[in-house]
């Protein structure tokens, strides 16, 4: 039996500083918050610092890495190491529900919505596609992985069956969210073995994905030359922002950042306040609503903190830009994708390998279609990037990779992310039906 071996100073009083404990094989090297924070945090200052560094080796670097994916994938080197683990900590619940809803309100105070509407139709085409892509390419992939690997479909032991029951819970959390998926999880009975074996098939090549879509960011203006895409209406938006911005720019005063975070957080606890009103009101009342993930606590949280802070870029809290709001909102975001790679640990692969095939080859028909659809319609790499993400992702992370382009388009990537909720259960059933019929 190992005992926690503690090392203790006293400075003006007896107090442990340091607890060291040795790890089993279900818990991480560390598992205190408080120190969990300071590492994500020393990892974005080193990372971000760094990328402004004149050092040629760190140029060389950035060039191809773009800064969102490291902040993204340290973390999740830390978690498949066992240094972290996101079972142990309460970091992502936190930044997800309350940093969230605050960099949502401050990155959407200075947007233009009449702008956002010029965007044109082009961006609700590849959210379309993306759901289409995920309906069929479940099928498509669990179809091809039979035909050449047919003990791959075994559903943990439990038959092919299982296996199909299983996706649909990927399609439903792919295409809508966490209230989608386990929806899927009641309607076709997956029995829970099976169940977490697909939430692994899930977060997995889901964060995968986004990192391919972060990388991609980085390299967006020399994608889209190369591929003649139209870019001006997102060339409009990004500098109608930045010409605001720099008009009411100014050296924030106590004052003002306690305006900024009064705003960002007093708009946050107002969806707190929401959501936990009406979505109960709701599941009493009208549980067939259900479907639409209207009785869904998260939904609300995202859908009154968005328009909250659509509702402010009206009045003269639209000048909280000039302080910094959504440098500050920013700087919650990317915490938010610090905690996100902590979900993804890369030994969850030796359990199910197969399955996890399934996902690769899932994730790249959806993303095949996006690619043909967009040279079609020429549209930009940031539509495809945030229409995919809008539903691979949802709302916790499709403002994040629509930042990564510029933090004044996150509100499209929430607004379609709100779309995919209301979609989510429907698409996820067709395609659970799909997926029934091509399963051996």
């Amino acid at each position: 039996m190992e005992l926690p071996l503690r090392v203790g100073c006293a400075i003006g009083g007896g107090f442990d500083t340091l607890r060291t404990m040795s790890p089993t094989a279900d818990e991480p090297l560390i598992t205190n918050d408080a120190v969990v924070l300071g590492l994500l945090l020393v990892i974005l200052f080193t990372v971000f610092g760094s990328s402004k560094s004149k050092n040629r080796y760190f140029r060389s670097v950035y060039r191809f890495v773009p800064a969102p994916l490291l902040c993204y994938f340290f973390p999740a080197l830390l978690a498949s190491f066992g240094v972290v683990s996101d079972e142990h900590s309460k970091l992502y619940f936190v930044a997800s529900r309350y940093l969230l809803p605050a960099c949502l309100i401050l990155l959407t105070l200075s947007i233009d919505l009449r702008q956002v509407v010029r965007l044109g139709p082009k961006a609700l085409i590849m959210f379309f596609t993306g759901t289409f892509g995920i309906v069929i390419g479940g099928p498509a992939a669990l179809w091809l992985t039979a035909s050449f690997a047919p003990d791959a479909v075994v559903g943990g032991g439990q038959g092919a069956e299982a296996t199909w029951r299983g996706l649909s819970t990927v399609a439903g959390s792919w295409i809508g969210g966490g209230a989608n998926q386990m929806a899927m999880k009641e309607v076709f009975e997956v029995g829970d073995k099976v169940f977490t074996a697909m939430i692994a098939v899930d977060v997995l090549v889901a964060n995968a994905w986004m990192a391919v879509l972060l990388w991609l960011a980085g390299r967006a203006p020399e994608i889209d030359k190369r591929r003649g895409a139209d870019t001006s209406a997102i060339t409009a938006v990004q500098r109608q922002v930045e010409q605001f911005r720099a008009k009411v720019a100014r050296i924030p005063e106590l004052a003002d950042l306690v305006a900024l975070l009064a705003v960002a957080f007093g708009g946050a606890a107002l969806a707190h306040l929401v959501a936990d009103s009406v979505a109960p009101w709701i599941a009493l009342h009208a549980p067939g609503l259900k479907q639409l993930s209207l009785t869904g606590k998260f939904f609300w949280l995202v859908v009154v903190a968005t328009t909250f802070g659509l509702g402010a870029s009206f009045t003269r809290a639209r000048a909280l830009e000039g302080v910094g709001a959504s440098t500050v909102g920013s700087a919650f975001l990317y915490l938010l994708i610090a905690t996100i790679g902590m979900k993804m640990d890369l030994s969850a692969l030796l359990n199910a390998p197969m399955m996890f095939v399934i996902g690769l080859i899932w994730i790249c028909i959806h993303a095949l279609l996006l690619l043909i659809v967009a040279k079609v319609i020429r549209a930009p790499l940031f539509f495809l990037a945030v229409g995919s993400q809008a539903n691979v992702g949802g709302a916790a992370s499709a403002p994040i990779v629509a930042s990564a382009f510029h933090p004044s388009l996150a509100s499209v990537g929430v607004l379609l992310a709100v779309v995919g909720y209301a979609l989510g259960t429907y698409a996820a059933w067709v395609c659970g039906q799909l997926l029934r019929l091509v399963s051996p």
